[in-house]
Parts: structure tokens; sequence; C-alpha cells
């Protein structure tokens, strides 16, 4: 009996293992098709235009002409504006919820960013489209043009007339929107600290500051590293919110006040009005960008978290 049970416990082992291995492979499997799907769908560009389907501002369904350079202008600036301004945002809200947040209030706001993860992005778009746009329009635009427009380089970017909508508008409507992804995260890896070590510091005559600079961010950084990444991967991802606010059109302006494109928000608006061979896989083509700029992200993100796990144990 007890032979017969290790022999079912061995096969129970192996199936197992299988069972996993199948589900992993599965999913490469799932990856690998969408990027095949993509390739061979986005084949008529890639034969006419090659890599200067890349830098080409062209884009003339009339005329069949088409260049990706501004929708992927318009997706890295708008995802660089939401990081800029989202991820100093979302780490000053996570440590004051794990650090200075009285314990009555640390629940309820906690709660509030996580409900702001869960509206949908369409109610951001509107929101944005009906409530700040107005307003970014009569206030804030016209101020940043008669501040930051009249310096000498600095004022290309806030160059124009103000429209309310535009690549800045798209970019703060999605800081908002990828602020309670990243904040969650910090959170969850800061609450991870043990209270041994920051009480040590504390002891020692350590500041809030010099505690989380030197005890919470180095303990959590990997965490901290892969919060960002995962917003960064919702910016340049966006579909509805920017397609309400970014002004869909097919201009290269050094203005960030200027109306642009972004890749998800060409595809919303065009996929369904595409006709012709060519006209389709233009926009297939500019879907396996955005697959190969969401991939290139995640791997430079894995790299970093390789290099510093490397110099951790170097230090060691």
């Amino acid at each position: 009996m007890p032979s017969q049970r290790i022999v079912q416990a061995r096969w129970k082992d192996v199936a197992f293992e299988n069972l996993t291995r199948f589900f992993a492979l599965f999913v490469f499997s799932i990856l690998l098709a969408v990027l095949v799907t993509l390739v061979i769908g986005s084949e008529l560009t890639l034969k006419k235009y090659g890599l200067g389907f890349l830098w080409s501002a062209e884009w003339d369904p009339v005329q069949e002409e088409f260049g990706a350079l501004v929708p992927i202008y318009g997706t890295l600036v708008t995802s660089l504006i939401a990081m800029l301004i989202g991820v100093p945002v979302s780490f000053g809200i996570a440590l004051f919820l794990t650090e200075l947040s009285p314990p009555w209030l640390r629940r309820p706001l906690g709660t509030a960013i996580e409900l702001l993860a869960a509206i949908p992005s369409i109610i951001y778009g509107m929101w944005g489209l009906f409530v700040f746009v107005p307003l970014f329009q009569t206030y804030l635009q016209p101020a940043l043009i008669d501040t930051l427009g009249t310096l000498p380089l600095l004022g290309t970017l806030f160059e124009g007339p103000p429209l309310g909508i535009g690549m800045l508008t798209a970019g703060l409507i999605l800081s908002i929107m990828v602020i309670p992804f990243i904040t969650a995260v910090m959170r969850d890896v800061f609450e991870l600290v043990p209270p041994l070590l920051k009480e040590s510091a504390y002891g020692l005559g350590a500041t809030t500051w010099e505690v989380v600079w030197r005890v919470v961010l180095p303990y959590t950084k990997v965490g901290v590293i892969g919060g960002v990444m995962l917003g960064l991967g919702r910016a340049l991802g966006e579909t509805m919110a920017v397609t309400f606010v970014i002004g869909n059109a097919h201009r290269l302006a050094a203005s960030l006040m200027a109306p642009g494109n972004s890749i998800a928000s060409a595809l919303a608006n065009e996929f369904t009005e595409a006709v012709g061979d060519l006209y389709y896989s233009a926009l297939i083509e500019l879907g396996l960008i955005l697959f190969l700029i969401t991939t290139v992200v995640l791997a430079l993100s894995k790299l970093l978290l390789m290099r510093l796990a490397r110099h951790e144990g170097a230090r060691t």
C-alpha cells in the first residue's frame, strides 16, 4: 500500500507539472499568435513603405498615403506627460497613506483611490470633454500661453490658440487615470516594509523623509518600478478617454496645445471606416507598432529590474 500511494503521488506530480507547463505555453502561444496576426495583416504596408512608415507624417486615405509618425508621437508624448504628473502624485498619495495618514482617514481614502481605478475610461473621456476641456480652455491654457509661452525655447511647447483639446489635455486626463493603479501598487509594497526597520531608523533620529528615502524605497524599489510600468502600460494603450480630448488630427506640431492623435485613438476612430486593403493594412500596422512599443517598454523595465537585483547582490 505505501508503494502504491508513492506511485500515485508521483503520477499526480507529473500530471500537475505538465498541466502548469501547458498553461504557461498556452499564454505564450496566444502572444505569438497575436504578433503573427498583426504581421500578416500589415503585410501590404510593410512591403510598400518598409521602415519609412515609421517616420512619415502623411495620412491621406484618399491618395492612399499613410505614415505612423503622428500617432506614434502623440502616443509617446501623452504617455510621457501622464507619467511626469502621475508618478510624483501617486508616490505622495501612497506615502501619505502608509506613513502620515491618521488611522480614521486611511481606509476611506484608500477605498476612494481604488474606486477611481474602477471607473470606465469612457467616463473619464466624457468628463474630460464636457467639464475639463472648457475649464482648460478658459483658464489654464491662456495662463500657460502667457507665462511659459513667452520663454525662448520652452515657449514652443505652449504656443497656439487655447482650444482646450490637444495632447496636453490628453496627457492630463491620462495622468488622472493612471494615478489609482500606481498608487495602489506603491501603497501595497510600502506596507510590506517590516515595521522594525522603520522603527529602528526613527530611533536613530531619522526624519520621515529619510526613512522613506533610505529604508522604504530601497526595500521596495522593485515593486515601485513595477507599479510605474503598470501605469505606463495603461497610458500607452488607453483609447476612449484619449479619443475624446486629443483632437484626432493627423498633424505634427511641436506645441502641446495643438490637436494630435495617438495609435489607439486612430484605430478606434478609423478602423470601422477603412476602405481598401492598403488602408486596412496601415491600421493593422499601427496596432503592430503599439504592440512592439509596449513589448519594448516591458523588456526595458525587466532589464532594469535585473540590473538593480544584480547590483544589490554585488553590494551584499
